[in-house]
């Protein structure tokens, strides 16, 4: 870096001089860093798929969760820093139940995106404090349809129907720009997304390291138990 921008790169409220908020982009920089996190919307649904990066065979699988649920239409996958994540996922949660005993009615997906990233963004607005090191996926389905949407630690919000973020995005984009189809059936969906997963992580992917979340017309949001991904991962 150079000494000229030293001021504008310590200052999170300082804009330097070609308009850029350094500490914004350090964050979007932890994210890169994060896990391979993949989203694929098909035919009757969504999907999240996600490396959970077991760093020793000391580690539980179990106890590292990467898919949460936020209300029973929505769920959510992160990649960046675990700790920033949670965060964000509770308050998803309480804006998600505010709502329901507020309105009587479940939340639409994007209007919890929203306010999910209103939150975010008051981080990079204000001094004393640094933004969230990480990025959400957030998939549910409402009355709108099949939603996925990727956050940043900006604040800003795009809905896609196949993506990823992490250390495996370029790879996993330019298999999905290349292989991804609309109304995929569920399976064909699930096995193209492990395809990516394999391609954005060094490691062979195997199914305690892996964590899946789907959610679909009509059902709530559930993730794929150790023996459903076994049976994708030998196909």
């Amino acid at each position: 870096m150079q000494p000229g921008q030293m001021a504008y790169d310590r200052g999170i409220t300082v804009f330097s001089p070609d308009g850029r908020l350094f500490q914004v982009e350090y964050a979007r920089e932890a994210v890169k860093k994060g896990t391979t996190t993949i989203g694929i919307k098909y035919k009757d649904g969504v999907a999240l798929i996600v490396d959970k990066r077991v760093s020793s065979k000391l580690v539980e699988p179990a106890s590292i969760e990467k898919i949460y649920d936020i209300d029973e239409h929505i769920g959510c996958a992160t990649s960046g820093l675990v700790a920033d994540a949670r965060i964000l996922v509770e308050e998803a949660r309480k804006s998600a139940q505010i709502h329901r005993i507020t309105y009587g009615e479940s939340m639409s997906v994007q209007m919890l995106v929203k306010k999910i990233c209103d939150f975010k963004q008051n981080y990079t607005q204000f001094g004393g404090a640094r933004p969230f090191g990480t990025a959400m996926l957030m998939a549910g389905i409402d009355e709108s349809g099949i939603n996925l949407f990727e956050t940043d630690p900006s604040g800003a919000l795009v809905s896609y129907k196949a993506t990823c973020i992490g250390c495996g995005r370029a790879a996993v984009m330019d298999l999905f720009e290349k292989e991804y189809e609309d109304n995929m059936e569920c399976f064909d969906a699930l096995k193209l997304g492990i395809k990516g997963l394999a391609s954005g992580v060094e490691e062979k992917p195997a199914a305690e390291n892996i964590e899946i979340g789907v959610v679909e017309e009509g059902k709530r949001f559930r993730r794929l138990t150790t023996e459903e991904i076994s049976e994708l991962l030998k196909e």
